[in-house]
């Protein structure tokens, strides 16, 4: 067997014909895909069998002359003509050169005792039509064709059809409507034999000839090869045996019909499913967007805000100048008016799962990224990535509370330099007390002070003191004003800090439970589309 020299050129369109089969599935309408499926399949048995033979079926209605002008061809009574009802019931088969067509012919399911092989000595003059397959097909609008679509089957298998009409039925709607309109694309593949021309004059025939072809080429067959012929005279038996000879000798009818095949379906699937603009993935631009809406579901600033005041908040009691505290206590708690003790315990809550993302605001922000990709699909793929999108939309907020929890701050944490600060401020305490008791030994004791004391009973010291206890104080406020301004500094540090780990967890979260499945679906319909573009060649 010869292998055909054209399949490479075929070879790309089937494999793209391959990948959107592949990818098909619950995108592309069944009826399509299952069309798709039977040409891939039989492109590939056709391509495997024998390309040194061309199958040109005979196809027509009941009483088109189609058994007589096979016989005519094929120079013997080989298929049986009706006289009363004529019919054919099963095809006949004639091979002009048997050898290498069995396997074709099996997979044609030609019955044995329906193949003929034109003997050697009858091939006299007829060199040309070595390699060909004619078949004599059953009528397509008989009785028996309602429940055997043998007819149907094989016209679908040849690689070259000749529809044999006769001059009264040759605009026939059951054969136009059925066949002729899904024959665009298929002219180099498809000849009319307008049969039976013996009934006609010159001139009728002429006529119908030019009627018949404005009639094809309305309905989409732009360049019809019309041949008359008449199995009784033997009329354009010559131009028929020529025309398929052609065919024939040049090895390409069998490339040419699946080529035609590929572009049919190429067509009905464009207008089925025409291409949509749409990314290939999810730019940064959306996965950031994704990220900051999840971070507002969960609530990721409140949580931060929460934290900085915290924090600034439990630095007083170690940084802040005791005296000022110790007088504070005297007035309403400032955590409680500012309601900061709730903040602190709903950061606490983190860790036991109190504090949770809230699940519309969830959906609202896996759809809009869903919308936002898909806004230039398909209707079923734009489905199809709203889907994906959404489907782990139930398992999201729970994943991203327990993911949090992992990162509850360290409220109970108290930085080195903020025990440092206490022992600093406390000394400042001693150091003001001191003075408090220098002062009142010096003014209310005098010299009854004790032996050894008589310092405190000096009163030329008692203005050094007070100059000492007004440095103690000042340096007491500027210590706390100084560490007032750290403290900011380290709960914005603080905050940044958390803001940052949750956002990097909110982003690793919504990247395998939204993005990962999105980008597969955008993946696909990529390689769905760049398919569709490779089946047009």
């Amino acid at each position: 067997m010869t292998v055909m020299t054209t399949r490479q050129g075929l070879a790309p369109r089937l494999n793209a014909l391959n990948k959107i089969v592949e990818l098909g599935p619950g995108r592309l309408d069944e009826k399509l895909l299952t069309e798709a499926g039977n040409l891939l399949l039989r492109a590939g048995d056709r391509l495997k069998l024998s390309s040194e033979h061309t199958v040109v079926a005979l196809a027509g209605g009941t009483g088109s002359g189609k058994s007589s002008l096979f016989n005519a061809v094929s120079g013997l009574e080989l298929s049986p003509t009706g006289v009363r009802r004529p019919t054919t019931a099963r095809t006949h088969a004639c091979v002009w050169g048997l050898e290498g067509a069995g396997p074709l012919l099996d997979w044609l399911q030609i019955q044995w005792r329906h193949r003929f092989a034109r003997a050697s000595a009858l091939d006299k003059g007829e060199s040309q039509l070595h390699g060909l397959i004619l078949l004599d097909l059953p009528d397509h609008d008989s009785i028996r064709a309602l429940t055997d679509n043998e007819a149907d089957r094989l016209i679908g298998l040849a690689d070259l059809v000749v529809w044999v009409l006769d001059p009264q039925k040759y605009a026939d709607a059951s054969t136009h409507r059925r066949y002729v309109t899904e024959l665009a694309g298929h002219d180099a593949v498809t000849v009319f034999a307008l049969n039976q021309a013996d009934k006609l004059t010159t001139e009728e025939l002429a006529e119908l000839v030019i009627d018949l072809n404005d009639l094809l080429r309305r309905e989409g067959v732009e360049h019809p090869t019309v041949v008359p012929t008449s199995a009784v005279t033997g009329r354009g038996i010559d131009s028929l045996k020529s025309v398929v000879a052609g065919s024939v000798s040049r090895r390409r009818a069998a490339i040419q019909k699946l080529e035609a095949d590929l572009d049919r379906f190429e067509q009905r699937l464009t207008v089925s499913m025409p291409v949509g603009e749409a990314p290939s993935s999810v730019d940064e631009a959306r996965r950031l967007g994704l990220t900051d809406a999840l971070c507002d579901a969960v609530g990721v600033p409140a949580v931060g805000e929460a934290l900085e005041n915290v924090y600034a908040t439990r630095s007083k009691r170690w940084t802040g100048w005791p005296y000022p505290r110790w007088i504070s206590k005297l007035r309403p708690d400032p955590l409680k008016s500012l309601r900061l003790d709730d903040l602190g315990d709903e950061i606490r809550g983190i860790t036991t799962g109190s504090v949770s993302a809230q699940s519309a605001e969830v959906n609202n922000a896996v759809q809009a990224l869903a919308d936002g990709l898909s806004a230039g699909m398909t209707p079923v793929w734009r489905s199809a990535v709203n889907h994906a999108a959404r489907s782990r939309s139930a398992q999201l907020p729970q994943a991203l509370t327990e993911e949090l929890a992992e990162v509850a701050p360290e409220l109970d944490r108290v930085p080195g330099w903020w025990r440092l600060l206490k022992i600093w401020q406390y000394v400042l305490v001693a150091a003001f007390a001191l003075g408090l008791v220098w002062l009142a030994a010096g003014l209310f004791l005098g010299g009854s002070l004790p032996s050894g004391l008589e310092l405190f009973a000096d009163t030329a010291a008692l203005p050094w003191v007070g100059l000492m206890m007004a440095s103690v104080l000042g340096l007491g406020a500027l210590s706390a004003v100084a560490s007032k301004n750290f403290v900011e500094l380290g709960a914005s540090r603080e905050r940044e800090r958390l803001e940052r780990e949750m956002r990097r967890r909110v982003a690793a979260v919504s990247e395998s439970m939204v993005v990962e499945p999105v980008e597969r679906e955008l993946a696909r319909h990529h390689a769905f589309y760049t398919a569709l573009k490779g089946l047009s060649g």
